[in-house]
């Protein structure tokens, strides 16, 4: 069904993104566009934190004890999380038990209950979120979030959205007020709904928050990113097994942009997210056993250790190209790097042929429907398109494959991807020897377990020697306890 956008974007009101339909679950979806680009230069983490407090927290009218009790025999629950320029609230409950969820869910944002207790919890949350569950417990998105904190250093997306360690330990109840007050406006606010919800039902939603005050929208100033003159290196000292690689680079295209769809064929056949068969994974894992999976990325991707599916509502002005690489044995660690540099400079030089191009848009034009499969996530979609300015994404994006063409993608990979002037990121022990196989121009010969043909083993040759051009001041070492703690 098509989406019905209740109000235009440009509208200071609340703007309801509506999927009507008989099926009798209700998703909801409350999407305010701010999140760590608005944080406050002194309080990194400030947008999530206070999402984590609306979200899993208290109203005035109910303790979060009573919130949850509520919620439990519903089957329902509110999941809240924040990027950079969207800051979403999203949960689905049975039509018999909408008025009670919807109440539960309006107040959670429009009447919170700023309970001290809440405001510990939801905080010791974040810092073990950060802490623990990213710098300790998760190498490879460890790298990734890096890797965007180092590209976009000294402006608005360059701090990581959870915030930074010591940051978080200063914030007080105050603070998230004072957030949510400037932040949490009418002209920040997309409510989007989806299901069987009776009639009338959105007008209501429109009023009722409308309780928040109008506000003006966030647009948040976006330099763009530092030009870099050659490659740079950051190697994370920590006690793990193997090596987790994240490299990439600014790219100025976004979704709406004309030339999206053409580099989206040319990385999704370089690199698909969970997907066998493409270049990198072909090349890295299948023929030589070094890892678990090498993908390739033009908008931004979080959790992908955990996900095969991106989630919506994680819409952005500014993007970059990425790779990623997981994990990789120490000893073959630079060779899987050198490896992963000349595949891509393989299609910068080369393009894709053809039956890949083919066999690509095939794909990406039936894989479209699976980010849409359910209703909460058209709708997330929906609202992407609505922020974008764009038609909806399923209809978009397949009508603009069919008209792609070969020499689109080509030309699109040579004006936005490159080899060189890579910012990169590896999480490993031992990173000071690394650097020195990085920087010496040595070969990083690949450790086999098992023969291999003869023309893998004098591909090998090349890769082993590939130049990297990094010089030791190319190349910084930093222990673990050091990220994201300021």
């Amino acid at each position: 069904m098509a989406c019905v956008l209740a109000a235009p974007l440009v509208s200071a009101q609340p703007r309801i993104v509506e999927l009507p339909g008989k099926s009798p679950l209700v998703t909801i979806r409350i999407v305010v566009t701010t999140g760590a680009a608005s944080d406050p230069a002194d309080k990194p983490g400030l947008a999530a934190l206070t999402a984590q407090m609306l979200g899993n927290s208290g109203t005035k009218a109910m303790t979060f004890k009573q919130i949850t009790d509520a919620l439990y025999p519903m089957a329902a629950g509110i999941d809240a999380y924040s990027d950079k320029e969207m800051t979403t609230f999203v949960g689905q409950t049975h039509v018999d038990n909408l008025e009670k969820f919807y109440a539960i869910m309006r107040d959670s944002i429009v009447s919170p209950g700023w309970r001290a207790e809440d405001f510990t919890r939801v905080q010791d949350d974040q810092v073990n979120a950060l802490k623990v569950g990213l710098r300790g417990n998760n190498d490879e998105e460890l790298a990734k979030e890096l890797l965007y904190s180092l590209i976009y250093a000294g402006r608005p997306y360059g701090h990581e959205n959870l915030g930074s360690l010591s940051a978080l330990k200063t914030m007080t109840v105050a603070d998230l007020q004072e957030f949510h007050k400037r932040h949490y406006t009418q002209a920040n606010l997309i409510v989007g709904l989806a299901g069987g919800y009776p009639a009338g039902f959105a007008a209501r939603v429109k009023k009722d928050f409308s309780a928040l005050p109008v506000g003006t929208a966030d647009r948040p100033e976006l330099p763009q990113p530092q030009a870099l003159s050659h490659s740079q290196v950051t190697l994370v000292e920590k006690d793990t097994r193997s090596v987790a690689w994240s490299l990439g680079f600014p790219i100025g295209i976004k979704r709406n942009d004309p030339d999206f769809i053409p580099l989206m064929v040319a990385v999704s056949w370089l690199g698909q997210h969970r997907e066998s068969g493409r270049e990198l994974y072909e090349r890295m894992r299948e023929i030589r056993g070094l890892n678990y999976g090498d993908y390739a990325y033009i908008e931004y991707f979080p959790n992908g250790m955990f996900q095969f599916e991106p989630s919506p509502n994680l819409a952005r002005h500014q993007q970059i190209f990425q790779i990623w690489i997981r994990p990789v044995e120490p000893q073959n660690a630079v060779f899987a790097l050198r490896l992963a540099i000349y595949e891509l400079d393989k299609l910068v030089k080369g393009g894709i042929s053809q039956d890949d191009f083919e066999k690509t848009r095939q794909f990406l034009s039936k894989y479209v429907n699976i980010l849409t499969k359910t209703k909460s996530g058209e709708l997330g979609y929906a609202i992407d398109s609505a922020w974008y300015g764009m038609p909806a994404y399923n209809g978009y994006l397949k009508t603009a494959l069919a008209k792609v063409t070969l020499d689109d993608v080509n030309r699109v990979v040579k004006k936005y991807l490159r080899s060189d002037r890579l910012q990169i990121v590896g999480i490993a022990k031992g990173a000071a020897a690394i650097r020195g196989d990085l920087t010496s121009g040595a070969p990083t010969p690949i450790h086999y377990n098992a023969t291999k043909p003869q023309e893998i083993l004098d591909e090998d040759k090349k890769v082993e020697r590939w130049p990297l051009g990094l010089k030791p001041e190319d190349v910084q070492v930093v222990p673990v306890e050091t990220v994201f703690e300021k």
